[in-house]
């Protein structure tokens, strides 16, 4: 004798299958970001994504060409999607230029600096000779937007005359140098040293406000 299986009881599998499946992407960037971080790129399997993703090898293909087709789409997921939300918020933003620099920085280090993703930077930076192709992507991704960014950023406290008229194609640098430095400071340096007194946002404040005395329009 034939057991129909009721309809009302496949409908929640083949849900759950379709919610499960429309998951897979996202569980694969995040273990993907977090095996590329803890062993770096090279070092770092398919398979052993694959696996932490809980998901076949086979299965990582379907969403991703390769482990460097699968690496940019993390540093889209983690980094690129951010821009498009920062350049809206200091279009609208009111207040000072100054405050602005030290919001910029502050939200660079809650958003990325103190998770998981800003690893992609330290990684990046130790590979970079070895993936050329990789850090190309980086740099059309990540670096030109963020040093767009910063850019523009400056060139509004010259314009509204908080700042002199200092060169920015050199000023952004020093934005860009507390970012690599709090990137490897996070993913190698404090494991290693007793980091215990050591503040990042207090250090950030500190340096902003060590620039401005240097870019203020007195």
């Amino acid at each position: 004798m034939l057991t129909t299986i009721p309809h009302s009881s496949i409908e929640p599998q083949q849900g759950k299958r379709e919610r499960r499946k429309e998951a897979r992407p996202q569980e694969l960037l995040g273990a993907a970001l977090s095996l590329f971080v803890e062993k770096g790129f090279a070092a770092t399997k398919v398979e052993e994504i694959a696996a932490r993703a809980g998901v076949s090898k086979g299965t990582l293909f379907l969403y991703f060409n390769s482990k460097e087709d699968l690496f940019k789409a993390v540093i889209r997921a983690n980094l690129s999607e951010h821009f498009p939300v920062w350049n809206k918020e200091f279009a609208d933003f009111k207040g000072s230029t100054e405050d602005m620099v030290n919001y910029a920085m502050q939200s660079w280090w809650q958003r990325i600096g103190n998770t998981e993703a800003s690893g992609i930077t330290k990684l990046v930076t130790s590979e970079a000779s070895n993936f050329p192709d990789v850090v190309q992507f980086y740099e059309t991704e990540v670096m030109r937007p963020g040093q767009a960014l910063f850019k523009k950023i400056l060139q509004r406290g010259i314009d509204n005359r908080e700042f002199r008229a200092i060169d920015t194609d050199t000023a952004v640098y020093s934005l860009v140098s507390v970012i690599l430095f709090l990137s490897m400071w996070k993913h190698s340096l404090s494991a290693c040293v007793d980091s215990s007194t050591f503040k990042p946002e207090v250090f950030l404040q500190s340096h902003v406000h060590a620039l401005m005395h240097g870019w203020l329009n007195r």
